[in-house]
């Protein structure tokens, strides 16, 4: 944004000297314009209003000079260190069910994967300064998307998913976890996150366990685990365990409100650190005000010259 500013504005305040003095100080037009005007001294003749004008607007001009008026352009450019995020989703046969279902029987209740594909869609959309990434889990885990700052592809391939996409008969946490770790592996981001969600007990894996922190540790990520659904769903102690491992949280949400309240919660704990650096950009005007006075008392001075007039 531009704005004129002066860099000395109180140099406006010698107006007023300049007014005292034609009030109080008798002029030596001998002495200060012309040596040599004996013949000016007797002229009668008065300096037109319109000379007058012309010689405060010198003075204004030179005064404004001396103000060093400027154009000032200022750019905020943010700094922004973003967060490398991970969301593992589950995607397995009990996702069909709504979050009081124990069967798929109501077809108007939206499914956990309906509620959870919205709520991460959101979350998505927040997280402007973050590149993301997408795991989705059941018989096996795959990568839906590598870590991208393309939000709206990822919010495309989202809206693709539906549940039972990786199989309907299995949850395998623990490759899950691995594949997500792997996608860190070119990241040089300082904060790496992963977020698994899931519904149901950790079967059918083929990483174990143990391989999956090690690689979770190797890249230093941290996981948050949320559980959905009713208690006894998903085995806590074991979403636990990964939180606290990896230095991560585990949360529970047995609502679509509440998951939307963990997701949240997550969002304002790992928020972005923005910093903001101002830049000032200025363009010195002076010589124009400088260059119009100085023609001014030139022009003032040829009309002294030519009238006679002292």
């Amino acid at each position: 944004m531009s704005e004129i500013t002066f860099e000395y504005p109180w140099v406006y305040a010698m107006l007023g000297v300049f007014l005292l003095c034609s009030r109080y100080c008798k002029p030596r037009y001998e002495a200060i314009i012309f040596p040599h005007l004996d013949i000016f001294i007797q002229s009668e003749g008065r300096i037109s209003h319109y000379m007058r004008a012309l010689k405060w607007l010198a003075i204004f001009l030179a005064l404004t000079a001396l103000a060093s008026p400027v154009i000032t352009d200022r750019f905020d450019i943010e700094k922004k260190e973003g967060y490398s995020i991970v969301l593992a989703l589950d995607a397995s046969g009990s996702m069909r069910y709504g979050f009081e279902d124990t069967y798929l029987s109501s077809l108007s209740r939206k499914s956990k994967f309906a509620v959870s594909k919205e709520i991460v869609r959101e979350f998505v959309r927040k997280r402007k300064n973050d590149e993301i990434g997408l795991v989705v889990f059941g018989n096996f885990a795959y990568v839906a998307s590598p870590l991208t700052y393309d939000k709206g592809i990822l919010t495309k391939i989202i809206d693709k998913l539906y549940a039972t996409i990786a199989g309907p008969n299995y949850t395998v946490i623990s490759d899950a976890l691995f594949q997500s770790a792997k996608l860190f592996e070119n990241s040089k981001a300082k904060n790496k996150i992963v977020i698994l969600l899931t519904d149901g007990q950790s079967r059918g894996d083929n990483i174990p366990f143990d391989v999956a922190m090690r690689t979770v540790k190797k890249y230093g990520v941290k996981v948050y685990t949320i559980g959905i659904g009713n208690k006894g769903d998903f085995n806590e102690a074991f979403l636990k365990l990964i939180a606290e491992k990896s230095g991560g949280q585990f949360f529970s949400a047995s609502d679509p409100n509440a998951l939307r309240a963990v997701y949240a919660k997550i969002d304002r704990l790992e928020k972005s650190p923005i910093e903001a650096k101002k830049y000032v950009k200025k363009h010195y005007l002076y010589e124009f005000p400088l260059f119009m006075a100085f023609m001014a008392l030139l022009f003032y001075t040829y009309l002294l010259n030519r009238r006679g007039v002292a």
